[in-house]
């Protein structure tokens, strides 16, 4: 069983990582923006979501991306990219300008970025203080989990989690 979620704040890196690791391991990839998110940016109900995370989880190998405890505890591998506020910002600022009035992919139909800017803004400068203490708590003493801040300690990451998710053992670096 390989099961990874790999989380963060908005622009951290989830889903480029999470395509990549993904790609390199033979791994199905989701995220969970297609879950968050309905049509027209709007929140989906909880009950909605928390049967799709449930439908998500049960297969025995996984790449999830996104932020969701459920997910978490059903993971064999975690990988938070820790990153800064200006590089989330900054990211986002990028991908949003390719999508500015149109969906990314891994969203519903409906949801250009120009919408979500002002939400987005506010979820990238409250994530330091609202989220990241509730997923680091959650990561303190958990085999399997590793917090990212830079290209080393991801490189480290990836490597570990390829040598248990590969039968050959041989490592993987990002570039």
């Amino acid at each position: 069983m390989t099961r990874i979620l790999i989380t963060g704040n908005a622009g951290s890196g989830k889903s480029t990582l999470a395509a990549r690791l993904g790609a390199s391991l033979g791994l199905p990839v989701h995220g969970l923006d297609q879950i968050v998110w309905q049509p027209g940016w709007r929140k989906s109900p909880a009950d909605w979501r928390r049967d799709r995370e449930a439908e998500l989880v049960a297969p025995p190998c996984w790449i999830i991306d996104g932020v969701s405890r459920t997910v978490l505890d059903a993971a064999d591998y975690v990988i938070f990219l820790d990153v800064s506020r200006t590089t989330s910002f900054i990211r986002c600022a990028r991908r949003n300008w390719k999508y500015l009035f149109r969906s990314r992919p891994g969203l519903p139909e409906h949801c250009p970025e120009i919408l979500i800017i002002p939400r987005l803004i506010k979820i990238i400068w409250g994530f330091p203080t609202k989220v990241r203490p509730g997923i680091l708590d959650a990561l303190a003493d958990r085999e399997g989990a590793y917090v990212v801040r830079d290209k080393a300690a991801l490189d480290r990451a990836v490597a570990a989690i390829s040598r248990a998710a590969t039968p050959q053992g041989a490592p993987l670096l990002m570039s």
